[in-house]
Order: structure tokens, then sequence, then C-alpha cells
């Protein structure tokens, strides 16, 4: 469920008219959903009341600091999995005490700030990089809670590019060999062994991987017990599926109910990583026509929003329902027919949708892109020197520009000529 209705023909964003956004903020621009976000996490967080444990959320999937300011302020912490996606956190007011920093390829730069921050946990996801968080926080005078994120050898059957638990992907260390990864820390002396971590991938489905993944790890938590390792935390990821066209993900109860079936005899808090399925129904991107035109009997929509705006369908071949914000003509609804549409850039691969039914479109009119408020802005490029659009946050019958968008003398400011093209000289 989001807060993006129809209401008499005019899309309404909570109970702005999208409309009345694009007047006074131009197009494109991503719109966000203070009630969505709002929902989303509250129906997560009472699914799993019965699963004690914290939620931390994938700053990744949306970084604006208006998003995590509104999550934090419910209570979510964050999972980063950069020094920026830190600073971010902390700067919307997140506690360091509730943030969990992973990825494979932490640098000691990172690890240092993260440390100096007060962080709650680091998920190592190799040998090389325990010896150097240990080297690191000695040099400190720290000590770094750690949890080794397993790679459970499961295929989320998500898309080939955000599946992240198979054995070739590049995450996380394959069990068995994570066991002599737990005995190596135990030795260290700056660090200290605080549980086990993974995540299979993302828009997952079905809840069979997650159980797979689960019932894996919770093995994995018994032997690493027996093997004399203080397991309390269970860090189970994210990866919930989210609706886009016709997908029919678990909804958190369901998922919820899978976590309990296989975790809720190890004792073991539990952290959740959720990303996508808080942030993604809450974001429209809005995008303004610019031309209709046939091409060989296609018909072609040009939009203003190009993938630099949005690039999930141009890498990911993902798909995106897309509806005009008035559905009503001076006729009254009209019959849609197949149209792709496209964006300005120079790539054939600039296509948000093929074959997909529109009314017929004038130069002018306003569509929304639904469910882009994950992967879309953060994402986002100067491809072909267009600025970054501006992102909206919508609470009610008032809205507020969270990002304004990116001017020309700003894209062009960070950019100098070397001596030699100002006349300056340079090295011979």
């Amino acid at each position: 469920m989001d807060h993006f209705n129809h209401r008499g023909g005019e899309l309404f964003a909570e109970d702005v008219p999208v409309a009345r956004i694009a007047a006074e903020v131009g197009t494109p621009f991503y719109c966000y959903s203070d009630a969505t976000l709002r929902r989303h996490y509250r129906v997560l967080k009472e699914a799993l009341a019965g699963a004690p444990g914290s939620i931390c959320y994938a700053v990744k999937a949306n970084s604006n600091l208006a998003v995590l300011r509104t999550l934090g302020e419910m209570g979510a912490g964050a999972d980063v999995v950069s020094e920026g996606e830190l600073r971010r956190a902390l700067a919307a007011g997140i506690p360091p005490e509730r943030v969990i920093f992973e990825g494979p390829g932490k640098t000691r730069a990172e690890m240092a700030f993260a440390l100096t921050a007060g962080i709650d946990q680091f998920n190592i996801e190799s040998d090389a990089e325990l010896v150097a968080l240990d080297d690191v926080a000695r040099g400190w005078g720290k000590v770094a809670n750690i949890a080794v994120r397993i790679n459970p050898n499961v295929d989320a059957h998500s898309l080939d590019g955000i599946s992240t638990g198979r054995k070739r992907d590049k995450f996380g260390i394959l069990w068995p060999a994570a066991r002599a990864t737990y005995r190596v820390a135990a030795g260290l002396a700056s660090v200290k062994v605080a549980g086990v971590a993974m995540h299979i991938g993302s828009q997952i489905t079905d809840t069979l991987p997650f159980e797979r993944a689960f019932r894996v790890v919770a093995e994995i938590v018994e032997t690493l017990r027996a093997d004399g390792h203080d397991i309390r935390r269970l860090d189970l990821g994210g990866g919930l599926g989210v609706p886009y066209t016709d997908e029919r993900p678990p909804s958190p109860a369901e998922y919820a109910r899978a976590v309990l079936r296989e975790t809720q005899n190890l004792g073991c808090e539990l952290v959740f990583q959720p990303g996508r399925m808080l942030v993604a129904n809450a974001g429209i991107l809005v995008t303004r026509v610019t031309y209709e035109k046939d091409a060989a009997g296609v018909r072609m929509v040009i939009v203003d929003a190009g993938m630099n705006d949005l690039v999930r369908p141009a890498m990911y071949k993902a798909k995106h329902t897309i509806v005009p914000v008035r559905t009503d003509g001076a006729q009254g609804p009209v019959k849609p027919t197949p149209a792709d549409v496209v964006g300005p850039i120079c790539e054939t691969s600039d296509t948000f949708a093929k074959d997909w039914p529109l009314p017929p479109t004038a130069p002018g009119d306003l569509l929304a892109i639904r469910t882009a408020g994950a992967y879309g802005a953060v994402m986002a490029s100067n491809y072909n020197t267009r600025p970054l659009v501006p992102e909206v946050m919508v609470r009610g019958n008032e809205f507020a520009v969270v990002r304004p968008r990116q001017t020309y003398e700003s894209l062009l400011a960070g950019e100098t000529l070397p001596p030699w093209l100002t006349g300056g000289g340079g090295v011979g």
C-alpha cells in the first residue's frame, strides 16, 4: 500500500496534487510520501514483534537525509556500506550505536572513521579484512564488535545483479571456510565476535530462499557455539521484494513467520536490514512528455526523465508501473494503447517500458513512474551532462524540496582546466 492515488482523475501524493508540485519545482522530480515510509516501517516492526531485535535500514536503497531522519525517528538504525553512508546516517541523527557497517571492500580509512564514531558492529567479509580491522582498531585503542558474513550458497532467484548469497557472488565467506575465520578472530585482541551475518540478495518474492538460508545459518550458529564462540546476535540481512508491476512478494507477516520457524530456538538477538521494502513504494518519479512519435509502427512516448535519473530499467531490465498524472481528458477516460516510454539520453537502453498501455499523450502531459523510491535518485548520474533532479517529500497537504535540482553552474564548478590549457604553463 502507498499514498499515491488518483482522485477525480488526478494523481495525489497524500493530499497534494502531483501536478501542483510539478508546476512549482519543474520536471523530472522524485516525490516521497512520509505516510508511506512510516506505514511500511510500522507494519514491518509489528510483524517482527515476536522476533527480538532491531531494524537497521539499508541506506543504499535511498540515502536522502529526510528519508533517514524519518526512519531514524521511528527507531530504525542504519546498515551502511561506505563512510559516506555512515556520515549521512549520523547527519540524519541516527545514533552510531544503531549502525552496522558491511560490504566487502571497507578501507582502513573507513574503518578508522567508523571506529572513532562508535558504531555498533562491522560485518566482516574476508580474512584479510578481519586482520586489517584488528590492526586499525589496535592503533586507535578500540575493540571492534564483529559478525562474519556467511555466504550460505543459496540462490535467491532474483535478478542476477542483485543476488548476493551464491558461492560465486563476491559477498561473504563460504561455510565451512568461515569456521576458520572465527578461530582467527577469537585469537585477535582488538576484535570481539558478536554474531553471524548473512544476506542473500534483493527483490526476493518467495519465502523459500529465506527459509533455506535461515536454516543453514541456524545450523552454523550451533556449530560455532560448540566451537566455543559466544554467538548472541544473528544479522539476517534484508531482501524482501516489493510489487513493481504484477509481483506478489510475501507479506512482512509471512516473512516474520519464516524467520521465527528457523531461528526462534537460538536465543539470538536478531538484526534485520530492510531497504527496498521500506522505501520503494514510498516514491515516484514524475516526468513530462516531450514528444510522441511513430517509429515504424511503434508508438513512442518521449519524456524528459532519462536513464541517468532512473537506471534500473536499463541496468536490470526492471519494470515499473507508469501512470498518467491526469487520467481524464476533455472527453473523459480514453482507452490506452501500447507505447514505448523512452527518455532523451543518447542510448537505446534509455527506455523505461516497452508496449506499456497509455492513453494518448501530448507534449506537457505528466506521467508518474511508480515504485521509484528505492535505487532511484541514489543511483542517478550526470550522464549526458544532465543535472540531478530534485527530491521532494510530502506530508499530508504540504511538501518540501529535500534536495534541490542541481544547476548547470554547480555541475561544471567541480572541474578545472590544467595549466597548459589556461596559459599557465605546466611540467615539461
